[in-house]
């Protein structure tokens, strides 16, 4: 499972790293990224998504905070207690109540800016390293003691095992054998628990999200979000074997917090899950908040997010951080962590897998503007992420993806009719341009026969108001032949200011486009018609396409 999800992910940072070091980032991480490769349409939709994904990945991780912390402090709705300190009272407004109090700290956080969201973290980093060093090292100090299971009461009580180093433990542990999760009542499978492990492995557009934040994003990005997805690797794979070797299968499958039984000292295991779920909760946050200011200064989506570019003197979206709080709350008003942990992944895959495509385009367009200095990718590496990402979408949750893609193009197509244009440049027209050029190539002149001639015609229009007919009836004429209006401005360039044919030439182009006639536009400036028309018959056409005087 580690495998499939690094996988997914070693090939979507690789386009990451490619997109993030081919020039000037600006705020808005991936989204900056798709949107000006992929154009505004794939942007903006993706960016909504994405936008989504955060939104329910901070609300996701306040879940699971205040699961922890009923777990730790809660008293049941039958009055029982366990083990630990029980003052909290549990139910859904109760814990509706603690959700929205942590949510409220995040909030806080976020509203001060990214310097003390980075002081904050790093604090959290400390401690939780910390943490770990203490699980690892339980490993090796603690012996072998048996636990008592979550659901145990006086009449029968649940017991599982810490063995310590066994072979035979292990081997126990080798086989998937899923069984019911005791929290939720509900058969797992490979799809359940990876769409829930996944969500522990989408911080790596962290980094790029805060982009507008980072003073050299093109060098700090590819960096950290290598030397993150290599260490959280390796750190998942060694406590995975740890645990295998240490804790037999019923502990692993009715304790989810079994590590502060067998820590050297639980309350350390307690602190750890706290702090690292509040920073993912923070994180998600802020990311959620800069995307939706990118968005909004792109004005994709008009007057709708027009209020979320206010920005505090710093240069703080708080307007776009409050926005996304309030979204946040309401997504917690859910209660149910397995249910948004699906959605969540989804949307993450789906990002992941525009990030790669945008990725592939660029360099399938060969895009004159796209020289990353991270050579380490090709279009296989692409098209591997796409379809990793593609296929445990659809395993996840056949409907929830079906859903969240239908979504995804209902966006798109609103966007592509309703939003303005945009000067980002559209990846569309640079992969017409390649391919274009590729078979202008291909097509010899000299290999050219009679029973596949075409009609190719440059007509000259001094007055198209007085021509339409004539205009008409060439383009019926033409039978998918090269058809070329020309138009010949007599004058001199010398004595004018400038050239006076840009201007003009967006006039035929919209009247091509209102007679909807299949036709190329020429124009050029001489002194006599004459000397005008032998320049356009000469320069008319391109390659193998072109007018014969």
């Amino acid at each position: 499972m580690f495998l499939v999800a690094y996988f997914i992910i070693g090939m979507t940072v690789l386009s990451v790293c490619a997109i993030s070091t081919n020039g000037a980032l600006d705020a808005g991480g991936a989204y900056y990224m798709i949107s000006r490769a992929l154009g505004p349409e794939f942007g903006g939709s993706i960016g909504i998504m994405f936008f989504l994904a955060n939104v329910c990945g901070s609300a996701l991780y306040v879940l699971g905070l205040v699961e922890a912390v009923v777990d730790d402090f809660g008293v049941l709705a039958d009055g029982s207690v366990g083990n630990g300190v029980h003052v909290l009272k549990t139910g859904y407004w109760y814990e509706l109540l603690y959700g929205t109090v942590i949510l409220l700290l995040c909030l806080l956080v976020c509203l001060v800016g990214a310097g003390i969201y980075a002081k904050a973290t790093f604090l959290i980093f400390v401690i939780v390293m910390g943490v770990l060093g203490t699980v690892c090292l339980s490993f090796f100090l603690v012996g072998p003691r048996t636990v008592l299971l979550p659901g145990g009461n006086a009449t029968g009580l649940i017991n599982a095992s810490f063995t310590g180093f066994r072979l035979h433990t292990l081997r126990s542990n080798l086989a998937a054998d899923y069984t019911v999760d005791y929290t939720t009542g509900v058969l797992m499978s490979f799809s359940t628990v990876f769409a829930v492990m996944f969500n522990g492995c989408t911080g790596i557009m962290a980094g790029s999200n805060m982009s507008g934040d980072l003073k050299r994003p093109s060098y700090s990005i590819p960096r950290g979000t290598i030397i993150a997805v290599i260490f959280t690797y390796i750190v998942y794979n060694l406590l995975a074997v740890l645990l295998s070797c240490t804790c037999d299968r019923l502990l692993l499958q009715r304790d989810y917090g079994f590590l502060k039984d067998i820590n050297i000292w639980s309350p350390l295991v307690t602190i750890g899950i706290y702090c690292s779920t509040l920073s993912a909760a923070m994180s998600n946050l802020i990311g959620a908040s800069r995307i939706l200011y990118a968005l909004a200064k792109d004005d994709l989506f008009g007057k709708a997010l027009a209020p979320a570019k206010k920005t505090s003197c710093s240069g703080n979206p708080w307007v776009a951080v409050v926005l996304s709080w309030m979204l946040v709350q309401l997504v917690l008003f859910s209660g149910k962590l397995n249910t948004i942990a699906a959605i969540v992944t989804i949307f993450f895959l789906l990002v992941y897998a525009t990030v790669d495509l945008a990725c592939l385009a660029l360099e399938w367009a060969s895009a004159p503007n796209f020289r990353p200095t991270f050579q380490y990718f090709t279009w296989h590496t692409c098209m591997l992420g796409i379809a990793g990402c593609t296929v445990m979408v659809f395993l996840i949750s056949p409907i929830y993806a079906s859903a969240s893609i239908a979504f995804m193009i209902v966006l798109l197509l609103a966007l592509h009719y309703l939003s303005p244009s945009s000067s980002w440049g559209y990846i569309s027209q640079a992969l017409i341009f390649h391919q274009v050029r590729k078979y202008l190539l291909m097509l010899d002149i000299r290999k050219e026969h009679v029973k596949f001639w075409r009609p190719q015609v440059l007509l000259m229009v001094r007055n198209p108001r007085s021509s339409l007919q004539l205009i008409s009836f060439i383009n019926d004429l033409k039978k998918s032949g090269l058809y070329v209006l020309g138009h010949v401005e007599l004058d001199n360039l010398d004595s004018l200011p400038a050239d006076p044919l840009p201007p003009q030439y967006d006039s035929w182009l919209q009247l091509v486009d209102r007679l909807n006639i299949k036709a190329f536009v020429n124009l050029n400036l001489s002194d006599s018609v004459r000397h005008g028309t032998q320049q356009l018959l000469f320069i008319s056409g391109l390659g193998g396409i072109a007018l014969t005087p």
